[in-house]
């Protein structure tokens, strides 16, 4: 594949990925801005916990297979279906023993993650592991070929189930099996949209060569995905276990909804930068080049997102919680600004070093962050809810710190590039900071905050054309994104 066509099947590829997520994260926040007037923050916490036990299966029945479709070299279609197939049934075992587990110990798993009671509520919950086994390996083949078009088509199903099932069961007085539910029946529409129509149907054939080699890869992929479920989680377990189900339900709902609002960005951007990475990973000027030009593009809408939350926070949490959340606007506006930091200089690097085929060293990234992650929010939790938030928040900068340092002395990366490639959004976006600081000196009203908005926004714009580098850029790809979107 030639660097034109490359480049025209990126665009392609981030132009649908990129309206998946747009539709994504306008809806679900939307289902969640209406799930949160009806339901309280414990609620919420239920659903926490149980999605921790979720997540932390679904590591398993992946087995980090989905990685090495899209990252691996194959000589021909029939060598690719055949590792799919071995996949898919690896997947579907896995999914079907660790749900038997999970209900077998249901009740003291309960117990152990500080939902005591709630065993049946776990192992019913958990029948989505088989239904996103059966979909993982037909989304990776979907990726690996760039076909984002077709998961745009199959993810809006899934993103409108909540309208039909979640929203009027949450009505009805359902709590939180109208959540649970709601995700079961969007896992079942996943798995038969995407089974229905994947070219690749899994054949009754297996082959335990094929395992092994899969294996010599995935397992350190599975290793790091555990890493990183336990840096995603370990402060929720320890709010769960150590306070109580209103924090924890005000904490991960709080977090996930900046997360929502920021994956509109990342997650559009992060498979098709893997993709293309893996695809230039032999060649060292193409790489940096797609790297370099998929960050800064990022950093655009990113850091002035973090800092316009972190400042509008209370505006934020009016308009997507609702009075009742209000607590919550301290937790949304420190995690949004340490978030867009993260994903900038942190994000993209375990693309790099999955696309180089080096899994190894994103989970030795995650390591020597959990190091330091595991006593911050032990120690920090002794001193309260707050303490802890803010804590847990910065202590993020050390995980960057560490990719830093691997990307620099072991990749031989150039970290400082990092940096200058993005200076220029950075600068716009502290100043728009700065200018959204002191308008919000004059009045606290919700009409004078969404003005002040608008003013940052336009100060934010301004402030970029003065760049020309990053004005050009912006114009070009304006141009390029207008023709073809029927494509």
């Amino acid at each position: 594949m030639n660097n034109i066509e490359l480049n025209r099947r990126m665009l392609n590829a981030t132009k649908w990925s990129s309206i998946t997520e747009v539709a994504a994260k306008i809806v679900s926040p939307i289902i969640n801005m209406i799930l949160a007037r009806i339901l309280a923050p414990e609620a919420f916490g239920v659903v926490a916990t149980i999605t921790m036990i979720i997540s932390f299966a679904d590591i398993f029945t992946d087995a980090g297979f989905q990685k090495y479709l899209v990252q691996h070299k194959f000589k021909d279609d029939v060598e690719k279906y055949n590792n799919a197939n071995v996949a898919f049934w690896t997947n579907i075992g896995i999914s079907f023993l660790l749900w038997g587990i999970i209900s077998l110990f249901s009740e003291p798993l309960a117990r152990l993650v500080g939902n005591s009671g709630l065993g049946n509520v776990i192992a019913i919950a958990c029948v989505q592991l088989p239904l996103t086994a059966i979909s993982s390996i037909q989304m990776a083949l979907y990726r690996r070929d760039f076909n984002f078009k077709t998961l745009f088509w199959v993810r809006l199903i899934s993103i409108f189930i909540p309208f039909f099932i979640t929203i009027p069961m949450a009505f009805l007085g359902f709590n939180y099996w109208s959540i649970i539910i709601g995700s079961i029946f969007g896992s079942f529409a996943n798995a038969v949209v995407l089974t229905i129509k994947s070219n690749w149907k899994p054949k009754l054939a297996y082959s335990v060569k094929i395992l092994k080699e899969m294996l010599s890869f995935s397992i350190w992929s599975l290793v790091e995905a555990i890493s990183i479920w336990l840096t995603s989680w370990l402060d929720a377990f320890i709010i769960g276990t150590v306070l109580t189900e209103h924090y924890l339900g005000l904490y991960k709902t709080s977090t996930t909804m900046v997360n929502s609002l920021l994956a509109l960005i990342t997650a559009a951007t992060t498979p098709v930068l893997f993709s293309a990475l893996s695809i230039l990973q032999d060649n060292k000027e193409q790489f940096y080049r797609i790297f370099f030009k998929m960050q800064r593009f990022v950093s655009i809408v990113v850091f002035p997102l973090g800092i316009g939350v972190y400042l509008f926070n209370d505006l934020v949490v009016k308009i997507l919680f609702g009075n009742k959340w209000s607590e919550a606007g301290g937790v949304v506006g420190i995690w949004a600004l340490t978030s867009a930091i993260t994903i900038i200089f942190g994000h993209y690097c375990s693309e790099v070093y999955r696309a180089k085929g080096r899994p190894k060293l994103s989970f030795l990234a995650q390591v020597l962050h959990l190091v330091v992650l595991l006593p911050v929010c032990i120690i920090s939790s002794k001193y309260g809810f707050w303490t802890l938030v803010y804590a847990r928040s910065w202590i993020r900068m050390e995980a960057i710190l560490v990719h830093f340092l691997i990307m620099k002395y072991i990749l031989g990366f150039p970290v400082l590039k990092m940096v200058s490639n993005v200076l220029p959004t950075a600068i716009s976006a502290i100043v728009m900071g700065a200018i959204g600081y002191f308008l919000l000196q004059f009045n606290e009203s919700i009409g004078w905050n969404l003005f002040s908005v608008f003013l940052c926004l336009i100060f934010y714009v301004g402030l970029l054309y003065l760049f020309p580098n990053i004005r050009k850029e912006i114009v070009a790809l304006l141009k390029r994104l207008k023709p073809g979107l029927g494509q």
